[in-house]
């Protein structure tokens, strides 16, 4: 088991679940989960976790809501991608922030501040989560320096609490 501290989960209430539902959609372009399924908030070292159906799916900073990596892999957003080139993977699957050299393609509608998923050029799987210090358009012109934050990514603690 991997050295996160998973403490208070609870059970959300299908309000609840539905404004974070509803959210994601809004942000992401694809349906998440529904109030059907059984939705846990709990906190966890770093932020706070939504537990769907005992995966770890989702996770919330700073009040706003997104994916985890496995989330992303599960419902396949159409929405708030950052695509990068393949030199760049070896560093990101790392937990190394995103330079803007290295991004290829960005969605147009993100602005900065905003939660993103990276995905490689070739495969087009996510390989990890973080916030935007650039919008958009500025992503695509591959200036130097940090473009994005990174946040959870493919091998970290979070990643290894699902094996």
């Amino acid at each position: 088991m991997a050295d996160i501290m998973i403490r208070k989960r609870k059970r959300m209430r299908t309000k609840e679940i539905k404004e974070i539902s509803k959210e994601l959609e809004e942000e992401l372009g694809v349906p998440v989960f529904t109030e059907d399924e059984a939705v846990d908030l709990a906190e966890s070292t770093d932020y706070n976790v939504l537990f769907v159906n005992n995966s770890i799916l989702g996770l919330v900073v700073d009040g706003k809501p997104f994916l985890t990596v496995r989330g992303v892999m599960r419902y396949r957003p159409e929405k708030r991608f950052v695509t990068i080139d393949m030199g760049a993977v070896p560093f990101i699957v790392n937990g190394a922030d995103c330079m803007g050299p290295g991004i290829v393609d960005a969605d147009e509608s993100i602005q900065e501040g905003d939660m993103v998923w990276i995905r490689d050029v070739k495969n087009l799987k996510a390989l990890a989560i973080g916030i935007s210090n650039r919008s958009g358009a500025e992503l695509k012109a591959k200036k130097p320096g940090k473009a994005i934050r990174s946040l959870q990514y493919v091998g970290d603690k979070l990643w290894k609490t699902e094996e």
